[in-house]
């Protein structure tokens, strides 16, 4: 099959784009290999999840959100959002389609995409002229390795398949990473009545929803470092009224919030509640890594054993795009990231791009849809001159 635009990922970076293409009247396919679009909201989020950031942080090109919509959407909100974004705009994703490789052809200078479809078991071929890398942040799951877990007699889940406290009750719970996901899944444990500790790795800022509200319209005024400034102030006061959390594990790194997220990726926490519950040692916090698993028990960098009944792995994931993608290094690093620095770290070479990889959220994988089709749009209008 022949198109203009291949895009590889029905997430919202995906969907955004291919609406974005439209408007262009640009010929595009998605190829998703799951059997439904946006599958990380609506196979692989918690019951408890909210969207961490305000709502028009949160929204898609061409269709905002109402008034009526609450300031912080829960989850089944904005995934009925996501379905009415995908009847508006009558999107039609190819499902059940396993890209398997892409290259570029120098002899006709298209893209080759071959995709297994998973329902046929036959291997479909698209030529384009651009293809867009949608697959986003999350990609593969992923577990840190540790000796002896390959015995751990009991319940180990990471993240995306994690679901609610009340598989768990009584039982003596550990969660591993202390971002956003691991927070609240400690929350949502406690909760339910689960032994929770949470193990926490590296210094990490925990904010308000209000303070990263505040941070978020501030940047499109002010450089980053003063309104890191602004808002440690405030985050100063918190601690002035309810106590310092770095005395119950909770370490915050010298930069400050934002200048953390742009350099490093790093996201700062958005507090649920974690934090009262931490405060009135109703969740252990343990800080450093897990040096070994024996049996039920698990021995800690800091030299403490203790018993676990399950682990939760709040340990993120990789990119799976250079899996797959034999140039990759056209838009790409090693890691499956974007090799050059925003704001045009969406744009490759050979007319490959990529969606959804800003570590920005919905917002940005908004403005990267946006850019990436006006971009296209800008050469083909160029070619017909």
């Amino acid at each position: 099959m022949e198109t203009v635009v291949v895009i590889v990922g029905a997430g919202p970076a995906g969907l955004a784009t291919s609406v974005c293409l439209n408007q262009h009247s640009i010929p595009n396919v998605i190829l998703e290999k799951e059997d439904i679009y946006a599958s990380l909201w609506k196979k692989r989020a918690y019951d408890r999840l909210k969207l961490h950031l305000a709502k028009n942080f949160c929204q898609l090109p061409f269709m905002p959100h109402g008034p009526e919509v609450p300031t912080f959407m829960p989850k089944e909100l904005f995934i009925d959002y996501l379905d009415a974004y995908v009847t508006r705009f009558n999107i039609n994703p190819r499902y059940k389609r396993t890209v398997k490789f892409s290259t570029f052809d120098v002899s006709n200078n298209k893209w080759r995409v071959e995709a297994k479809n998973t329902v046929t078991g036959e291997t479909e071929v698209y030529w384009s002229e651009f293809v867009v890398i949608a697959t986003g942040e999350n990609g593969d799951l992923y577990i840190p390795g540790v000796e002896g877990i390959e015995n751990f007699p009991g319940e180990l889940v990471h993240s995306s398949l994690y679901k609610s406290g009340s598989d768990f009750t009584g039982k003596n719970v550990l969660v591993v990473g202390g971002g956003n996901s691991g927070m609240e899944i400690s929350y949502d444990l406690d909760i339910y009545d689960a032994n929770t500790a949470i193990l926490i790795r590296t210094p990490r800022h925990v904010l308000t929803k209000e303070e990263v509200y505040w941070g978020m319209t501030l940047l499109k005024y002010l450089p980053v470092t003063v309104v890191d400034i602004l808002v440690m102030m405030m985050v100063k006061t918190r601690f002035f009224l309810y106590g310092d959390p770095s005395k119950y594990g909770l370490l915050r790194p010298k930069q400050g919030p934002f200048a953390t997220k742009f350099f490093t990726g790093k996201t700062p926490v958005i507090d649920v509640g974690t934090v009262h519950k931490i405060r009135e040692g109703k969740i252990q916090v343990i800080n450093g890594g897990i040096e070994s698993i024996e049996g039920k028990t698990l021995t800690f960098e800091n030299g403490l054993k203790q018993d676990f009944d399950a682990i939760v792995f709040a340990t993120g994931y990789t990119s799976s795009v250079c899996n797959w993608l034999k140039n990759y290094e056209y838009v790409m690093k090693d890691d499956g990231f974007p090799k050059n620095p925003m704001p045009k770290h969406w744009k490759g070479e050979k007319n490959l791009y990529c969606a959804g990889f800003s570590r920005k959220g919905i917002a940005g994988a908004a403005q990267d849809a946006m850019s990436v089709a006006e971009d296209i749009n800008s050469i083909l209008a160029a070619t017909r001159c």
